[in-house]
């Protein structure tokens, strides 16, 4: 039994939307997108849930609307730390 599997990070599925965004807009190699989710998300507090139902049931959408917000500034700065250490 693994509980593990069960349990998952709300932030991170809005992470990787922020990134496939600016994926769109800038060309990043998959080794720099995963380091700039690590990075985004090491600057986001974590949001566990085990049922994406649950999130949808609870969220307000002011509330979905800040952390969507908070996902944008975390990825942005987790572009400025990849592109500086490419330097």
């Amino acid at each position: 039994m693994t509980i593990e599997a069960d349990i998952k990070n709300f932030y991170e599925n809005l992470v990787v939307e922020e990134l496939y965004q600016k994926h769109q807009q800038q060309s990043f190699e998959i080794s720099e997108l995963e380091d700039i989710a690590c990075v985004a998300l090491n600057h986001l507090p974590p949001r566990y849930y085990r049922h994406s139902v649950d999130m949808a049931f609870y969220l307000s959408r002011q509330e979905l609307g800040e952390m969507r917000k908070k996902v944008e500034e975390a990825v942005e700065i987790g572009i400025k730390v990849v592109s500086e250490k490419k330097r």
